[in-house]
C-alpha cells in the first residue's frame, strides 16, 4: 500500500448507521474515483460491509478497517478482507498484536506518540485529531520526524487538505466533508456531487 499514490491523496472514511447504505457509499466512492476507503468499525455491520465490498471491488482494492481498538478488532477485520487497519491511538494490547496483522495507520498527536507508533511498525502515522493543531502542528512535527509519513485525520475539509499536503502530509483522511450522510442512508447523487467538488478542489480540474 503506497500512500503517496492514493488517488487525490485521499483516504475516505465511511462511518454511518446503516450497513447497506455504508456498502453503497463505498462502492459509489470507488465508481467516482475515490478508491481508497476505510470502513469504521463503529458502523453497524462494518465487517459485513468490508467483506461485501471486497467481493465487489476485488483483491486489489485499497479497502481497510478504521477505529480498530483491540487485537480482536484487528483479527476480525483481517478475516473480513480488510487490507489495512487504522487506529485512533495505541494501547498495549494493540501494540503487541499489530505486527502480526495488517499494515496499520496508527493514531498519534504528540512526539512521544509518533515515536511509539513508529516503534510499533506503523505504515504511517494518523495525525489525530488533526484539527487540534492544524497544518502548523504537522509542520512542526515534520522537523524532528522528516521521514515519517503522516496522514492527518479529523476535521479535514478541502481547504485544510491542501494545507496539510503542502505541509508534507502523504495523504489526508476525510469523513463527513466528503461522505456526508451517505453511509446513513443519504442521497448518493449528493455524494457524487461532493466527490466531484473534492476532486476539483484538490487538483484544480477534477482529474487525478
Amino acid at each position: 500500500m503506497n500512500l503517496t499514490e492514493l488517488p487525490y491523496r485521499t483516504l475516505a472514511i465511511v462511518r454511518g448507521t446503516d450497513r447497506d447504505a455504508a456498502l453503497r457509499t463505498v462502492l459509489t466512492l470507488a465508481e467516482e474515483g475515490i478508491t481508497a476507503t476505510e470502513v469504521s468499525l463503529t458502523t453497524p455491520g462494518a465487517l459485513w460491509v468490508i467483506a461485501r465490498a471486497r467481493r465487489e471491488l476485488g483483491p486489489g482494492a485499497t479497502l481497510g478497517a478504521g477505529t480498530v481498538l483491540t487485537g480482536e478488532d484487528a483479527a476480525r477485520a483481517a478475516d473480513a478482507g480488510a487490507g489495512f487497519l487504522v487506529t485512533p491511538g495505541l494501547g498495549e494490547h494493540l501494540r503487541r498484536c499489530l505486527p502480526l496483522q495488517l499494515p496499520a495507520l496508527i493514531g498519534a498527536l504528540t512526539p512521544s506518540e509518533v515515536i511509539a507508533a513508529k516503534e510499533s511498525g506503523a505504515l504511517a502515522v494518523k495525525l489525530f485529531p488533526a484539527s487540534l493543531g492544524g497544518p502548523g502542528h504537522l509542520k512542526a512535527l515534520r522537523d524532528p520526524f522528516p521521514t515519517v509519513p503522516f496522514v492527518p485525520v479529523g476535521g479535514v475539509d478541502a481547504d485544510s487538505a491542501l494545507a496539510y499536503l503542502a505541509a508534507g502530509a502523504v495523504a489526508v483522511g476525510v469523513g463527513s466533508p466528503l461522505v456526508g450522510d451517505a453511509a446513513s442512508g443519504g442521497d448518493l447523487a449528493a455524494l457524487r456531487e461532493r466527490v466531484a467538488r473534492w476532486r476539483t478542489a484538490l487538483t484544480g480540474d477534477g482529474a487525478a
